[in-house]
């Protein structure tokens, strides 16, 4: 599953010089237009429930999960080199939920 985080930012007025930043950074490529998270985890749903072929299936929200948060996980540990107490709060989980979340992915 590709993601790609987008931003949208919207200028007030020109006389204030205010800006709204409603989400995260763009990460654009060459060959396609910004999109959102939101579009790519869109996208990519449309395309898994369109090849099942009539299987069965259950348990989509842990396999989303399991799909987005290692790439989450270890971006933020880069980001805040490692350090737990500092990735714990940008994620906004408690420490423990991080490192038992780092320890079931294997990141730690």
């Amino acid at each position: 599953m590709s993601l790609n985080l987008s931003s949208e930012i919207s200028t007030q007025d020109e006389a204030n010089h205010t800006q709204t930043v409603t989400s995260a950074p763009s990460i654009a490529t060459t060959d396609q237009p910004s999109r959102t998270l939101r579009d790519h985890v869109d996208q990519a749903l449309k395309n898994y429930f369109a090849h099942l072929d009539g299987q069965p299936v259950t348990d989509i929200y842990q396999m989303v999960l399991s799909e987005v948060e290692p790439p989450l996980l270890e971006a933020v540990m880069k980001f805040t080199r490692n350090n737990q107490t500092k990735a714990s709060d940008l994620l906004g989980l408690n420490r423990g939920t991080l490192r038992k979340k780092l320890k079931m992915y294997g990141l730690m």
